[in-house]
């Protein structure tokens, strides 16, 4: 134990005294190894950060919920745009049915938007996402309330001028005001705030409550007509506790065949998506990301392999007679081996920690600017650290192999 101690810090020594005496030399020869983990890590922490927000939309959407809607989230290869660009769109009063004839169904939600103006006394903000809804979509769509309330079923039904909006909507029309209880203007009209969304952050999919109006689809059936395509009209349906999604999507088919009045064989004029279909295509687009993150920051270790290991030949060079000296005082073959090989991954594990302080630099400064959550993980520093000492144990086995069979007279002999 104390020779392996005395090993390494006599290791240490002698690599922080070549880094010191050819600072340029080393510095050019860790470039390599540093562009590479800062390319790898950089990719790797980009994909982490969206994954982490599209599975937190995801989530969001419900993995128990099923979208009756007219466009399928994944297509068939051998599909027919127009078969799909001539189904019906689904229609409020398809939800009342379901509703009444699923008995695999817990609740369910039909949602209709578009985009106006809101205003509140002087201020206004364009282009709001203005979202209907009926009343049971508080229980399929997860979301959380920073104040107040969500309109009651009787509110929703009756299409009363209750609005539940989102926290950077409330900041730009309130500020500092309370929003809860305000009169805002939507389509002219007078609408009463009664909730607001807690911040959800960037939505994957666009669905983020941050900047949206919520208001019951009765109330904005008084201004378009919610059945219209343009308005992206479509049902939630979320299954009850113990029911698998295979069993909601036979149940929601079997209804909805019935609902449209299709005979047998005919094709289904309606999709079913569910959340597992984006998450089996999110997985294989990650996995190419991080392929290409590989083979981008591999060109750049490979440069740094071939560098480290130059390096190292020289250091053995201008070493050979300390080499021969050691082994003639007895230091054993293994002895002169690690004590290369440690000087190397020293060497490679430098120039990674150099790459990923860089990258924790970048994540830092995009998180401030962007407020993006952007994070550089432990996982992934751990991954730079590793790739960083593999790299250098790969390079350096060559030089120190050779420096371990020297022979000692002749490297005794040597002038370096």
């Amino acid at each position: 134990m104390i020779l392996f101690v005395k090993l390494i810090k006599e290791s240490a020594l002698f690599a922080l005294g070549s880094i010191v005496s050819n600072k340029l030399r080393t510095v050019l020869t860790l470039l390599g190894i540093t562009i590479g983990i800062f390319a790898i890590i950089s990719v790797f922490s980009v994909v982490d950060s969206l994954e982490r927000q599209i599975r937190s939309s995801i989530a969001a959407l419900g993995d128990n919920v099923v979208y009756i809607q007219k466009w399928p989230w994944n297509f068939d290869p051998n599909f027919q745009w127009w078969d799909y660009a001539g189904r019906p769109v689904p229609e409020v009063n398809e939800l009342e049915e379901i509703q009444r004839r699923a008995t695999t169904v817990e609740a369910a939600a039909f949602l209709a938007s578009t985009s106006r103006r809101v205003e509140y006394l002087n201020i206004s903000v364009n282009n709001v996402s203005v979202i209907g809804v009926t009343p049971d979509y508080d229980q399929v769509r997860n979301f959380e309330l920073q104040e107040g309330r969500f309109f009651t079923p009787a509110e929703g039904m009756g299409g009363r001028n209750v609005a539940v909006i989102g926290s950077d909507l409330a900041e730009n029309l309130f500020s500092a005001t309370d929003p809860v209880g305000r009169t805002i203007k939507v389509f002219g009209h007078n609408t009463v705030v009664i909730g607001v969304f807690e911040k959800e952050g960037l939505g994957g999919f666009g669905d983020s409550h941050d900047d949206a109006l919520v208001i019951p689809a009765q109330y904005l059936a008084q201004f378009i007509n919610i059945n219209q395509e343009r308005f992206g009209p479509f049902i939630m349906a979320k299954a009850h506790p113990g029911i698998t999604n295979a069993e909601l999507i036979d149940d929601l088919t079997a209804v909805m065949r019935s609902i449209r009045r299709l005979p047998p064989g005919a094709s289904s004029n309606f999709s079913l998506n569910e959340t597992s279909l984006l998450s089996e295509g999110f997985d294989d687009l990650f996995a190419i990301i991080k392929m290409a993150g590989w083979i981008i920051g591999g060109f750049s270790i490979l440069v740094g392999g071939f560098g480290i290991a130059n390096i190292m030949f020289v250091s053995v060079r201008e070493r050979t007679s300390i080499i021969g000296i050691q082994k003639a005082l007895g230091a054993k073959n293994y002895f002169i081996l690690w004590q290369f090989l440690f000087e190397a991954v020293l060497l490679s594990l430098i120039g990674g920690a150099v790459g990923i302080a860089l990258v924790f630099s970048g994540t830092a400064i995009i998180a401030y600017i962007f407020e993006f959550d952007f994070l550089l993980s432990v996982s992934n520093i751990l991954l730079g650290l590793n790739v960083s000492a593999i790299i250098g144990l790969v390079s350096g086995f060559v030089p120190a192999w050779g420096a371990a069979r020297l022979d000692p007279v002749e490297a005794i002999r040597s002038t370096g």
